[in-house]
């Protein structure tokens, strides 16, 4: 007998519900896109309000009236393009051959990485260019620069950014163009546009079953009716083990997710700051003093969470048309 050995096939939803292994997300897949830019930005998450717009989707019931609806602030201010990677591919994946560094690193970033004391940039540049036969992706290595907004911490966020480009080539020199610069929101996106979030939620710590799984209660004359908030059965005799699929007691979120086609109701520069800003500041962050974009609806994490945005990739059929915002609530959050 010829045992055949292939990967699982089939979703498992997202088990295992286990912590995520680091705060700061890995982005896994990017869009193809013609136009040498940013494929991505990052920022912080504020808290959220509300805003009065003109609802501009055709297909919606309320299409063209005012409607109240929840938006989330993201502070953004622009972040740095500190590396330039080269991918090859190997039967084991993508693979580094190698990468450029910026000259002008910040100092902070030796709060989270080693900086290189002597560095020869045009070297790598060389080399970098020399391998372009056998490169088959360029990315960017992007930090970000969280000691000017109002989150309590120096040491900035390095995270892995795609850009677009038609070529090897086009992407290589749009990545060099932009390698020791600033790049700011309006950079990458524009009011009205669809993108993607990704971060790690809510820490929610160790929970039972019938909060982390959502099973019923047992009522009161069911077998064992002393213990209420636990499942009926671990299962059968056969198979002689506990399957991964019985709902069990465990961690309940800090876990990675990624929410599709969250639509930017407006991206604003540091001049608009006290539209949005409310009395008092937004609880547990503060005040906005940078970059923000406004994004309807919510986001996953907590206050000072980091949320990366990325261009849309199931976005098909959606308008990019920037809606009509004709108030945001800056209301006092201190009371709620």
């Amino acid at each position: 007998m010829v045992r055949h050995h292939q990967p699982r096939s089939g979703s498992v939803a997202f088990s295992p519900r286990k912590r995520a292994a680091k705060e700061t997300p890995r982005v896994k897949s990017w869009p193809q896109e013609d136009e040498s830019k940013l494929l991505g930005l990052a920022g912080y998450k504020v808290g959220m309000t509300h805003a009065m717009m003109v609802d501009n989707d055709k297909n919606s019931p309320t299409s063209g009236m005012e409607v109240f609806t929840p938006v989330t602030v993201l502070e953004v201010p622009p972040v740095v393009v500190m590396g330039v990677r080269a991918y090859e591919k190997t039967t084991y994946g993508l693979k580094v051959i190698t990468e450029v560094l910026a000259d002008n690193l910040d100092e902070e970033l030796s709060r989270k990485i080693s900086l290189p004391k002597e560095y020869n940039q045009s070297e790598a540049i060389a080399k970098i260019q020399e391998s372009l036969e056998e490169t088959v992706d360029i990315k960017v290595l992007v930090h970000t620069n969280p000691k000017v907004t109002s989150v309590p911490k120096k040491k900035p966020e390095i995270f892995e950014c795609a850009i677009g480009g038609k070529s090897v080539e086009e992407k290589l020199n749009a990545a060099l163009e932009l390698l020791g610069n600033e790049v700011k929101a309006t950079d990458v996106f524009s009011d009205g546009q669809y993108v993607d979030s990704i971060a790690t939620t809510k820490g929610k710590g160790f929970q039972g079953p019938v909060k982390r799984w959502g099973i019923r209660i047992q009522y009161g004359k069911a077998a064992r009716s002393s213990k209420k908030r636990h499942i009926g059965s671990m299962g059968p005799w056969t198979p002689s083990r506990t399957m991964w699929t019985v709902p069990q007691a465990g961690q309940m979120g800090y876990h990675k997710r990624t929410e599709y086609n969250k639509k930017i109701l407006k991206i604003g520069d540091s001049s608009e700051i006290d539209a949005i800003n409310p009395e008092g500041g937004f609880i547990k962050y503060g005040i906005v003093k940078n970059d923000f974009i406004l994004v309807k609806g919510s986001l996953p994490g907590p206050s000072k969470r980091l949320i990366i945005l990325r261009k849309a990739m199931r976005a098909k059929g959606k308008s990019n048309d920037a809606p009509q915002i004709n108030y945001i609530s800056t209301k006092s959050k201190q009371g709620v």
